[in-house]
């Protein structure tokens, strides 16, 4: 943590807006106060020592004892309520999330499953649109599906229970078929996706179906954000003795303000929201987790407006 990340802890009122809860109930108005405390009791306990006690070392000894205690346990008070904040506003995104991206695919699921029982389902079949309403329940009911694999993939994380099958695999070969994938999707989005690899890499020992899961959380992500005519590059090079993998993006960018949240669960950018795009905020923290797991590194560079480029590293196998 850097000192503009302290500067920003002390910030009261930007604080209490992130956990949106009253001044008196923020954590580092709590802090604050627990340390006009320690101020106000460390000047008592100074001027009762000094009146019965005459040796001036062991006032300050006592002095200093009692400050070092009471800033431990402010420390720890703070640190309670920071957690118990923390999880509340979890919580709190969590069911918002939740409740938005549950509803649609459910009402959809609904008002098919009523349309295909009414009278009017002998029509459609007549007509042939019967297939087109089981497409969207197919749909819908996939959206549900991998809402509900991300919350048991979280969940699993959390408790370090994430299965893992690691064997050598090729960087390049997982991004193609991700590519290939997404190709469709790109099109239809009127968005053109650029892959270039700068130079032959060694395979990496790992988990391939969890990388090629992030592979693809960025790329759809890159096309989701980004605007109608847009470009998407993809680029593999090595750093070292690590593979690196970065996905760019000309879309609408994260705000400055988000980007300290953006790898937290549940955590969706205001620009992302403004998209109105489908999104469980889950997205970006499995894949953290999976990049850290496989002892690689993850992180982006972002302006809003101007687009988004994410990136992760893994090391490469030993020849």
């Amino acid at each position: 943590m850097n000192l503009k990340d302290y500067l920003n802890q002390l910030n009261i009122r930007s604080q209490c807006r992130k956990y949106d809860l009253p001044i008196w109930r923020c954590p580092q108005f709590v802090f604050v106060a627990m340390g006009v405390l320690i101020i106000f009791s460390t000047l008592f306990t100074y001027a009762i020592s000094s009146r019965y006690i005459e040796d001036p070392l062991l006032i300050s000894l006592i002095v200093i004892f009692l400050a070092w205690f009471l800033l431990i346990l402010s420390y720890i008070v703070t640190q309670s309520f920071e957690r118990l904040a923390e999880a509340s506003r979890m919580k709190l995104e969590f069911l918002t999330i939740m409740t938005h991206q549950i509803r649609a695919p459910f009402a959809n699921l609904r008002w098919v499953t009523d349309l295909l029982l009414s009278k009017r389902s002998t029509a459609l079949r007549k007509e042939g649109q019967e297939e087109e309403y089981l497409k969207i329940l197919r749909e819908n009911s996939q959206r549900l599906e991998e809402l509900i694999n991300k919350i048991i993939t979280v969940s699993k994380i959390e408790q370090g229970k994430f299965p893992s099958t690691k064997d050598f695999f090729v960087l390049k070969d997982l991004t193609d078929k991700v590519v290939l994938e997404f190709k469709s999707f790109a099109e239809a989005s009127n968005i053109k996706i650029e892959f270039e690899v700068a130079e032959e890499l060694p395979s990496i020992f790992g988990d391939a179906s969890q990388v090629r899961e992030v592979v693809e959380n960025f790329v759809d992500n890159a096309i989701k954000y980004t605007k109608d005519k847009g470009l998407v590059k993809i680029l593999i090079s090595k750093k070292g003795k690590k593979a690196y993998l970065e996905v760019k993006d000309s879309g609408v960018g994260i705000p400055k303000d988000d980007q300290k949240y953006i790898f937290q669960k549940f955590f969706r950018a205001q620009s992302a929201m403004k998209q109105q795009t489908q999104g469980s905020g889950l997205g970006l923290f499995i894949a953290k987790s999976i990049i850290e797991s496989h002892k690689g590194k993850i992180g982006f560079i972002s302006q809003e407006g101007e687009g988004a480029t994410f990136w992760f590293t893994l090391p490469l196998a030993k020849k």
